[in-house]
């Protein structure tokens, strides 16, 4: 059974949870939770071609794609944004000192918000009908 729909509507759901998040200022959920969305979409739209991907990194699900549809440069810019907050957003240990809270701005959700509305964009006009 292909659960791609399943992936992609997650993913879709998981980006209303960041816009969320930042309104409430929680920035370091808001940036994690668009890598999710962005991950989520990506993995459907990947299991939706037939290919199947592993992992967390969105530069490389998108390398794995581009082997099959053409990948613009500003969304893989936006994928290497975006999995820069995979772990530091959550993690104490991912800086010398502090909480992820003490680092992460509602500049930088918005960004990683802006990225993941992109891909999604991206995935949403490559998606066979």
């Amino acid at each position: 059974m292909n659960r791609w729909k399943n992936w992609y509507e997650q993913g879709k759901r998981d980006l209303r949870k960041a816009l969320l998040d930042g309104e409430n200022e929680y920035y370091e959920w808001a940036c994690f939770t668009s890598q999710q969305a962005a991950e989520k979409v990506l993995k459907g739209l990947s299991l939706k071609l037939g290919i199947n991907t592993w992992g967390h990194s969105l530069t490389e699900i998108l390398h794995v794609l581009s082997s099959r549809i053409h990948v613009p440069p500003e969304v893989l810019d936006n994928a290497k944004l975006l999995d820069m907050f995979y772990i530091p957003t959550r993690y104490p240990n991912g800086f010398p000192s502090g909480k992820p809270s003490d680092y992460f701005t509602e500049k930088q959700s918005s960004e990683a918000i802006d990225a993941a509305e992109d891909i999604i964009r991206f995935c949403d006009g490559v998606l066979p009908e």
